[in-house]
């Protein structure tokens, strides 16, 4: 069974009531399980368990709010559900190393210095590269306004596209002689706004001729329109005769989409892939040569 559809569904009803009180027996009734059967998969899925999941995105969000309004430390505590203010501390020091109260005039300062040096020097983003049928019309770049966890998210958005068949990618490229014979995991989390084609990530392997030996982009399970951060994957498998695998991710048409959080990790053969498979089956010779049928 593919648990993804469920997990995402529930990351969604956690995003939309991180200010609210958050149970596992509450997300597992949801999501139609058992709290020990729930809390195993979203814990194989995502990679932490549902508390903790709640408690970095509830940090991660008060972040954003100390950064860019003048909202009172205790105030932002309760409003994420933490019973005081010194419990807000000890658990936003855990994941930025700073009191609430520092974090806030340290971070907006360095944060406000690296817009202003990024808007003077168009700096690109380190590792990656533009791509696609339009690249011109797009924009990549670092957002450190909107994120998932941590300080940043990675964007890509339509600048001057106009139609669902432009199409932009913010990729990488390497190497696939470490990862021969093995299948490959490729997970992050994304969010949308006004995608009026659409996005998701990707990933293919190459052979040294560059001929497609494995590929996914989601086409078959698209993120459209506007949607909070929630949880993809691609699994694919890396032949002996690969040389190249590139990923990123991608957006047709107008819109912004957000990307933090990846990993790429060696999962079991047992887990199923999601290559696209584009070959047919052949028939065992020629039919309906007189067009009658």
């Amino acid at each position: 069974m593919r648990y993804s559809p469920i997990i995402q569904k529930t990351i969604e009803y956690i995003e939309n009531s991180l200010q609210d009180e958050l149970s596992l027996e509450n997300i597992a009734r949801f999501a139609g399980f058992s709290k020990f059967h729930y809390h195993r998969i979203f814990q194989k899925e995502v990679g932490v368990t549902v508390s903790e999941y709640i408690r970095y995105r509830r940090i991660a969000n008060a972040a954003n709010i100390l950064l860019y309004t003048d909202e009172k430390i205790i105030d932002i505590a309760l409003y994420y559900r933490f019973e005081t203010q010194e419990s807000f501390t000890r658990s936003f020091k855990k994941y930025y190393d700073l009191p609430p109260g520092q974090y806030r005039k340290l971070v907006s300062k360095l944060t406000l210095q690296r817009e202003e040096m990024t808007m003077k020097n168009e700096q690109l983003l380190k590792g990656w590269n533009l791509s696609g049928s339009h690249p011109f019309n797009y924009q990549m770049g670092i957002d450190r306004e909107t994120f998932h966890k941590g300080q940043a998210s990675g964007f890509l958005k339509s600048v001057t596209a106009e139609s669902k068949e432009e199409f932009a990618t913010m990729m990488q490229q390497f190497k696939a002689e470490n990862y021969l014979g093995k299948r490959m995991k490729l997970s992050g989390f994304l969010k949308s706004k006004g995608v009026d084609g659409f996005c998701g990530l990707w990933m293919r392997v190459d052979n040294a001729l560059q001929d497609v030996l494995q590929f996914d982009n989601m086409v078959d399970r698209p993120i459209v329109n506007d949607t909070e951060w929630n949880h993809y994957y691609i699994i694919l498998d890396v032949p002996e005769n690969s040389a190249i695998i590139s990923f990123g991710v991608l957006l047709s048409g107008r819109g912004q989409v957000w990307i933090d959080e990846l990993e790429f990790e060696e999962v079991s053969i047992d887990t199923p892939t999601t290559n696209i498979d584009y070959g047919c089956d052949l028939l065992d010779g020629p039919a309906n040569l007189s067009f009658e049928e």
